[in-house]
């Protein structure tokens, strides 16, 4: 087993099925783990973003959207972690984008830390995975 794997054991235990209550569980390691400030980036476009970027869908309209409604290629300050919308199991992170401080929730699995050189980087790291493989 991968490092990787192992450190996701270590979080939830034998049972580490992507569900309600690893959500909450991993929520309330990451909660005592995440250094702040941490400055987060999209992990690819926000699914809001798939038809403009994939469909050729009107540029214009894209960019006037963007002004309301969190992107990608945004970068973002957390603000804190809540709990999981039941429908998705993903974690809920409430940032302020950094070009105009409005703030969002978004699933923290589609976030990255923009530093790959600290610790919060490898904790949102694992935890997407955990997410998306699980």
């Amino acid at each position: 087993m991968d490092a990787q794997y192992q450190r996701i054991d270590g979080i939830l235990g034998e049972d580490c099925e992507r569900n309600l209550r690893n959500a909450l569980r991993y929520l309330e390691y990451l909660k005592t783990a995440i250094k702040y400030p941490c400055r987060l980036t999209g992990i690819e476009y926000f699914p809001w973003e798939e038809r403009y970027l994939l469909g050729g869908w009107d540029e214009e309209e894209y960019e006037k959207l963007k002004t309301h409604n969190p992107s990608y290629t945004d970068e973002y300050d957390l603000v804190e972690l809540t709990e999981p919308e039941s429908r998705y199991n993903d974690v809920i992170a409430k940032v302020r984008r950094i070009s105009d401080k409005k703030i969002f929730e978004i699933g923290l699995s589609w976030l990255k830390c923009t530093d790959s050189k600290i610790e919060n980087y490898q904790l949102l790291h694992d935890y997407s995975v955990w997410h998306v493989n699980y």
